[in-house]
């Protein structure tokens, strides 16, 4: 079984005693991953039926919920394809608490809360299909059979945690990306940002949420 993260709270937000990094954005969680991941993908605008999201580092699925709120709210048929690599989930208790600080996502929030208290890690409801595959993600990429249309690169800080940001685990975050697809992330950390454009994205530094100044944005081309 893969080993859980242990946290200790800064006010309302989760901070991983591992990595020394908070899971979200001190000053506003959701708002930064609507600006980060799906502003930074071109998204909702991007959704078509089928789409599928990737992520490295799922954390308290915060990312997910927000995306799936802008599924809903975009009309697109079908269910949003969701799949997250993370090596250490949160215990059950912790993911609740956090989704807690989120009203407005509550009624999306339930089911993920339900199923990951019960241990499972497949979560279908009518609009999303997730699967949140746990472990190394240097080890579980490359067993993956399928491609994302957009990525979620949401490791923690690349200065405290640069196995997630690594030549070749990106190598296999375009490999397995539909042609097209794209990548984003909070950090504009220069060897990521070198390391995406040599595994194949054409990477620009855009602007980043609240106090970052600049985040990354890429394409593979």
């Amino acid at each position: 079984m893969p080993e859980t993260q242990v946290t200790e709270w800064k006010g309302a937000v989760p901070v991983s005693t591992r990595f020394d990094d908070p899971y979200y954005s001190l000053d506003n969680g959701l708002a930064e991953t609507r600006h980060v991941f799906l502003a930074g993908n071109g998204l909702p605008g991007r959704f078509t039926p089928g789409f599928r999201i990737a992520e490295l580092g799922f954390g308290t699925g915060l990312n997910m919920l927000t995306a799936l709120q802008a599924w809903r709210q975009s009309g697109t048929e079908g269910r949003l394809r969701y799949t997250s690599f993370e090596a250490f989930p949160l215990p059950a208790a912790d993911l609740t608490r956090a989704l807690e600080q989120f009203p407005e996502l509550a009624p999306i929030a339930t089911p993920l809360i339900d199923a990951w208290t019960r241990g499972d890690r497949r979560i279908t409801t009518e609009q999303l299909d997730a699967e949140i595959i746990e472990g190394d993600a240097r080890k579980t990429l490359s067993k993956w059979n399928d491609k994302a249309n957009a990525w979620f690169l949401d490791g923690f800080s690349p200065a405290k945690n640069p196995e997630l940001w690594e030549a070749d685990l990106l190598t296999e975050v375009a490999r397995h990306t539909a042609p097209g697809g794209t990548a984003a992330t909070y950090t504009a950390a220069g060897f990521v940002r070198r390391n995406l454009e040599a595994a194949g994205f054409a990477v620009t530094r855009s602007p980043g949420f609240g106090r970052k100044r600049h985040m990354t944005t890429a394409v593979l081309t």
